[in-house]
């Protein structure tokens, strides 16, 4: 006898229909629009609302210096704004790995492009100002931002494939929310 595979069955959720090339969901985190002034912290949560990643403020530079630590307080990047260059640039450190992200120089609509010191850049395209932009790696999206997943005034959303670094994408976007809104 033949089971029937319909809405309601077991296999309405495609779970026996699955490929070996299936890619994991992307992570949701949900984030506050311009996170934090100097000096302020941020906490960073998934969308079960746990409280994930910490941007903490350092008050005392002369840049602005923000460091992305996990739920635990151990540092995992330390981002920095770049003084004293012709364009705006903020610098990622993540452990021995370093990334600069700058805006684009051409073009009326802004864009960013993320040069990490290894693998191959990363740009970002979209209205970074309202928070509707994408982050792609040789034209694929590796994460995409929206403000339109959440009704709350001054937050957004980023949700980051499963297979990247979080928190190298998340510091990416602490870089492009101030850096767009300077």
């Amino acid at each position: 006898m033949r089971e029937e595979y319909g809405p309601g069955s077991i296999d309405a959720m495609g779970l026996f229909n699955r490929s070996r090339n299936d890619v994991p969901a992307p992570i949701k985190y949900q984030m506050r629009e311009k996170l934090l002034s100097i000096g302020d912290d941020y906490w960073i949560e998934n969308s079960a609302g746990q409280k994930v990643f910490k941007v903490n403020g350092k008050a005392v530079r002369f840049r602005e210096t923000f460091i992305l630590e996990d739920s635990s307080g151990a540092e995992l990047a330390k981002i920095q704004e770049r003084k004293l260059s012709v364009r705006d640039k903020m610098h990622i450190q993540r452990g021995s790995s370093e990334a600069t992200v700058h805006k684009a120089l051409i073009g009326i609509r802004d864009r960013y492009t993320i040069n990490p010191d290894s693998g191959p850049d990363l740009k970002a395209k979209g209205n970074f100002v309202d928070h509707e932009y994408d982050i792609e790696r040789d034209g694929h999206t590796v994460a995409t931002v929206s403000k339109k997943w959440f009704r709350l005034r001054d937050t957004y959303g980023v949700e980051i494939n499963a297979a990247e670094d979080q928190a190298f994408i998340l510091a990416i976007t602490v870089c492009i929310d101030e850096l767009s809104h300077d």
